[in-house]
């Protein structure tokens, strides 16, 4: 039945030619942006989890950023500490040439002194961006951020820790308790057992190293107390965490390096009760005695705090010339330390900005999967719409054209 009134052939082709025309700008939107998916209205679980990756994408690109910062911060320290470690050699071999008598020790002296100053302005300068590892400025470890872990529930930032070391030839940063002794008049004295046996219990217990200091005439005597300390105290049937045991190990050592420089005038001794006592054994042995004191505490002492006690001259005793090769080479093994450390480390971050740049090239490639179009694919679409629009324009004109068929019947 044909009717002037309802054109279902017109109705039917119309709604063809939108479906056409719809799905025709899709591929339009599509070409000029490049993405099948651009908002959430295309899909909105695809378009959902793109957006997280792109979200990680810019995280990583920022983490790549701090990566590349704290890499040139050690790898700043470590350099300098390979400086350290030149110098101290050439130290060393001063301090070895004068333990020859027939050697100018005086000039070994001045140049153990500009290589000292060397060191000390090398360590001054290790810094980047205002940061440095090597002053004992910062305590601890130095965290540099390295990934985002992402769970199903949240996302956590992970770090690197770099272990900072204090290579400098300071004392105690720390309070520290002190006592002051001026001459023979006040021969004895020790240092508060109160608080000397509590730091030496907790320290024993925990492990941490403390560094413990003598100051007489002048020359400046360190001692660290380590964990391999409390090792060999364990070993020998004592108990590490007794302030007595502790106290005994502390004073005997102290008292070797003093009596090594100034001839066995001193004696040390250690209880959990008075702590560390000094007596001068001989106040009328010949020895004009400047004010001294000994410190005892955990303060952070720089690792080269002997440096500047170094004596190789003409007036030193063949005593201390030995003792200064022994200090020196404690100095250069901390240096190496302090190089292999940050070398290590270096290393790790270096390993970690490569991944973290293949990642973040890996999350790109997956968005660009979920989201790009197939540009091929589009084209030939594109190709064919077109014709079935002309098909559907073409289809919907004859429909249009139905009703002036009718009129030939009526003539």
């Amino acid at each position: 039945m044909s009717s002037i009134l309802t054109n279902t052939g017109a109705m039917t082709a119309l709604q063809t030619l939108k479906s056409i025309n719809a799905n025709m700008a899709k591929v339009q939107d599509e070409i000029s942006t490049g993405k099948s998916i651009s908002s959430a209205k295309d899909n909105a679980a695809v378009w959902a989890i793109s957006k997280v990756m792109e979200s990680d994408v810019k995280g990583f690109e920022a983490i790549s950023g701090n990566l590349a910062l704290g890499e040139s911060t050690v790898a700043v320290a470590r350099n300098a500490t390979e400086s350290v470690t030149e110098l101290l050699t050439e130290i060393k071999d001063k301090i070895t040439n004068a333990q020859e008598g027939n050697m100018d020790r005086d000039k070994l002296q001045t140049d153990i002194k500009q290589l000292s100053d060397q060191i000390k302005s090398v360590i001054a300068s290790a810094q980047f961006n205002g940061l440095n590892l090597l002053d004992g400025s910062n305590a601890g470890n130095v965290q540099v951020l390295s990934s985002l872990n992402r769970t199903s529930s949240n996302v956590n930032a992970a770090s690197i820790d770099v272990a900072t070391q204090n290579l400098t030839s300071d004392g105690f940063t720390a309070s520290t308790k002190t006592v002051l002794y001026s001459d023979g008049t006040a021969a004895q004295g020790a240092i508060d057992g109160t608080n000397t046996g509590t730091a030496a219990a907790a320290l024993a217990a925990t492990g941490d190293e403390g560094v413990y200091s003598a100051s007489v005439n002048g020359k400046t005597f360190s001692l660290k107390y380590t964990s391999e300390d409390i090792s060999a105290l364990a070993s020998g049937n004592n108990n590490p965490t007794s302030a007595d045991d502790v106290n005994a190990y502390i004073a005997s050592k102290l008292g070797e390096q003093v009596n090594a420089a100034f001839g066995d005038i001193f004696t040390f001794s250690g209880d959990g009760t008075d702590g560390v006592q000094v007596t001068l054994a001989d106040a009328t042995a010949g020895t004009a005695f400047e004010p001294y004191r000994i410190e005892l505490g955990t303060g952070n002492a720089g690792a080269l705090i002997a440096l500047d006690s170094l004596n190789v001259g003409s007036t030193a005793s063949d005593t201390e010339r030995k003792a200064a090769l022994t200090e020196i080479e404690n100095m250069i093994q901390s240096a190496i330390d302090a190089s292999a450390s940050f070398g290590s480390v270096e290393k790790r971050i270096g390993i970690q900005a490569d991944f973290v740049s293949k990642l973040t090239d890996s999350l790109k490639t997956g968005i660009g999967t979920l989201t790009d179009a197939d540009m091929e694919a589009t084209s030939a679409r594109l190709q064919a719409l077109q014709v079935q629009q002309q098909l559907g324009t073409q289809s919907l004109s004859i429909a249009n054209q139905a009703p002036q068929n009718l009129l030939s019947l009526f003539r």
